[in-house]
């Protein structure tokens, strides 16, 4: 099954929301870049998703004025096969990602990028309900401690594991980076004739 890896909104924007914090940062940019520059050495497509919306005013840091829609300071350099900004939370509103997918025969996407559980999870149960398989590397996503209703802190780590349990076996395979890389390129070689 041909497999894409989709990089969502891992962008400079988040750097001047009021909520962003280094925590976490490096441990995710390690998992992020080992799964950007594994699928860059396997010959796995990689789609770069920028996000883009409310006022077209330099003092809005999702707007394309702003001048922070680009990649985030530390993200690994990579040709992306596609580029998508969309203007929803899920990567496949309005965007033509899932024409561009279609028309390259992708059975199964590898989602990774930030929020973990807002465009990254969001796009995930998306895909699933339109017939994608979908590996889901919650390492190699990002967010941050969210403030609940009732004014308590909800850690960041409180929301990776209810995103896991939402989303494993209903909508995703969870995988560490080595196993989305493995299943990413599984029966490749013996489909392509290349192994003896």
């Amino acid at each position: 099954m041909k497999t894409c890896l989709l990089v969502i909104d891992v962008q400079e924007s988040f750097r001047h929301r009021p909520f962003f914090s280094e925590d976490g940062l490096p441990a995710y940019l390690a998992a992020q870049n080992a799964l950007i520059e594994g699928c860059t050495a396997r010959g796995v497509p990689i789609v770069r998703i920028l996000h883009s919306d409310g006022p077209a005013e330099a003092s809005n840091p999702f707007a394309v004025e702003s001048g922070h829609v680009r990649p985030l300071a530390g993200l690994a350099a990579f040709a992306p096969a596609a580029e998508f900004t969309k203007h929803r939370h899920s990567a496949l509103v309005g965007t033509g990602l899932d024409v561009w997918l279609a028309r390259n025969g992708i059975g199964r996407l590898v989602v990774s990028g930030i929020r973990t559980e807002q465009c990254c999870e969001t796009t995930t149960r998306h895909a699933s309900d339109l017939g994608w398989e979908v590996d889901y590397v919650t390492q190699a996503t990002l967010t941050w401690d969210m403030r609940q209703p009732d004014g308590r802190v909800l850690p960041a780590e409180d929301i990776r594991v209810r995103t896991e349990t939402v989303l494993a076996g209903r909508f995703a395979t969870l995988c560490t980076v080595e196993e989305a890389l493995a299943r990413a390129t599984a029966g490749r070689e013996t489909a392509t004739g290349a192994a003896a």
